[in-house]
């Protein structure tokens, strides 16, 4: 997500119906949050709004397009449905897959037939009792609607409930993954059917999770009550509140005053100061997430490969990390962290300004002018686009960031309305995950327009290979030439930072940015 992921950001979706998952995938259009009237708890600690056990108040940096988790692609919205909805299965700290949902579940030797045994005692925030039919509806509604995650399910023939406890998945092929794509971020979450058909699923959301959702008010903040009926046992927080502090520093002073108890939106050039801050509790850990710019293969001069190539010996990487996170982020021209598993260590271009300039000139196309287009609510894209535009002025390239509000840059980004865009993807686990949607020819969040067949081939190959060893040398040869072709120009890999008092317990940062509360007690 975010661009979101991840799709949850995840980078983005749209064109027509593609419309969907950005900051690791993203939805074309903001829709009006709600607003029941209810407003706000007032700040701090305390119980207001959340009864026994106190409200954490968390500010982020900005508010859920809207609610429907298999409609969103925006980070933000699963900042709170994290904790609304349950998956069938969810990662760990380590990224490893453990039982939400399902209970256990089980392949056949064909690898065509998954059986997940489903818990017996989850009561939907409405109090219905949950059962195998609620799965199937989710799945059949994301896959029959071609929704922003319809193509994690390309293979999935049908599901279907075996009994009230049990669901099978039944595939045309084995899919190594399927773990991940059932459960790797809450865009796949399990759904209430009535929920969905009244309409009310995109502002009132309904689930199983630790805690109910209450009021969303635009521009202010969002509401979350504990859910004393939560299978996964006692929780002990009252309630969340959210506050939309776009501004970090505005944040992080929220937090030093003792206004708000845990933030992610802290200042890049301070996050050292606050690993140091004995006051507070931070971590910063490597993340699973990636920042890129996407040059548009559809329209000049970007239609030419050899100015695609001029662009990607024009930047400097490590002087855009720094600029947009000083030493919170690693530089990587590929998008697996270095070291992570199927990481693949290929890294052509080192900036050549004289050899970018030659490209350009041989295509004809110095002095050209063209956009890069980012968003006021991820600063860093804001700050890495100058330093993009100072560096490329030096080939021949003249770019002129355009700033835009996230809804107005996820609707162009689906309407390819673009010459570059610069984001990221959040929340990515499989290399599935982190290549097929955005640069297979048919990928649904493909918002460049980037086709090769050979990178289709690898990519298809390696959703279906079932040895890990198989699925590396598939990746491999994708990787390499989507760096080639410059379907996407990779910048690096960002550190997941967060903060809270130190009255918080039992909170811990997830690498792919999940923020869960069911865990987390306020003392004193």
């Amino acid at each position: 997500m975010v661009d979101s992921a991840p799709g949850e950001c995840l980078s983005a979706a749209m064109r027509p119906r593609r419309a969907l998952l950005a900051l690791t995938a993203t939805l074309a259009l903001v829709l009006p949050a709600c607003d029941t009237g209810e407003g706000v708890p007032e700040a701090g600690g305390g119980a207001a709004g959340g009864g026994e056990g106190g409200t954490l108040v968390a500010a982020i940096s900005s508010e859920p397009d809207q609610l429907d988790p298999h409609n969103t692609t925006a980070y933000a919205s699963f900042q709170v449905l994290e904790n609304v909805f349950d998956t069938l299965v969810q990662p760990t700290p380590e990224l490893e897959f453990e039982p939400a949902l399902a209970e256990s579940w089980e392949t056949s030797d064909d690898q065509l037939t998954w059986t997940f045994e489903l818990r017996d005692d989850v009561t939907w925030h409405n109090g219905r009792a949950f059962s195998a039919e609620d799965v199937v509806y989710s799945f059949t509604r994301i896959i029959d609607e071609e929704l922003s995650n319809a193509y994690r399910f390309t293979s999935v023939v049908e599901v279907r409930a075996v009994d009230d406890d049990t669901v099978e998945f039944l595939l045309d092929q084995p899919t190594p993954n399927l773990l991940a794509n059932v459960g790797s971020y809450k865009g796949v979450a399990v759904v209430a059917r009535e929920n969905v058909e009244d309409g009310s699923i995109g502002s009132q959301p309904v689930g199983t999770g630790p805690f109910r959702f209450e009021s969303l008010t635009p521009g202010q903040g969002a509401v979350l009550s504990r859910n004393d009926e939560y299978w996964g046992g006692d929780v002990a927080l009252g309630g969340v509140e959210y506050r939309f502090i776009p501004e970090s520093v505005a944040a992080l002073t929220s937090l030093r005053s003792g206004e708000v108890h845990w933030t992610d939106n802290v200042p890049p050039q301070q996050v050292q100061t606050l690993l140091d801050d004995d006051t507070l509790v931070a971590e910063s850990v490597p993340s699973n997430d990636y920042w890129y710019i996407a040059p548009n293969h559809t329209r000049p001069p970007f239609d030419d490969e050899r100015v695609r190539r001029a662009l990607a010996l024009g930047i400097d990487r490590e002087a855009v990390t720094r600029a947009a996170q000083f030493d919170a982020a690693t530089p990587n021209q590929t998008a697996i962290p270095q070291g992570r598993p199927f990481s693949v260590d290929y890294a052509p271009y080192e900036r050549d300004v004289a050899e970018a300039r030659r490209l350009l000139e041989e295509a004809g196309a110095v002095g050209t002018t063209v956009d890069l287009m980012v968003t006021s609510e991820f600063p860093e894209t804001v700050t890495a686009a100058e330093v993009v535009a100072g560096q490329l002025a030096e080939v021949g390239l003249t770019v002129q960031p355009r700033v835009l509000g996230f809804g107005q840059w996820l609707a162009e980004q689906g309407e390819g309305s673009f010459d570059m865009f610069l984001l990221g993807w959040l929340a990515n686990i499989d290399p599935d995950d982190y290549y097929y949607a955005q640069h297979h020819s048919t990928g649904a969040n493909n918002f460049q327009g980037y086709s090769n067949p050979e990178v289709d081939a690898a990519l298809d190959a390696g959703r279906q290979a079932t040895e890990d060893a198989e699925r590396e040398q598939f990746y491999d040869t994708a990787v390499r030439r989507i760096v080639d072709d410059v379907s996407y120009l990779y910048l690096y890999n960002p550190d997941v930072v967060q903060a809270w008092r130190p009255e918080v317990t039992g909170y811990t940062v997830h690498p792919n940015r999940a923020i869960r509360w069911r865990d987390v007690s306020l003392d004193g």
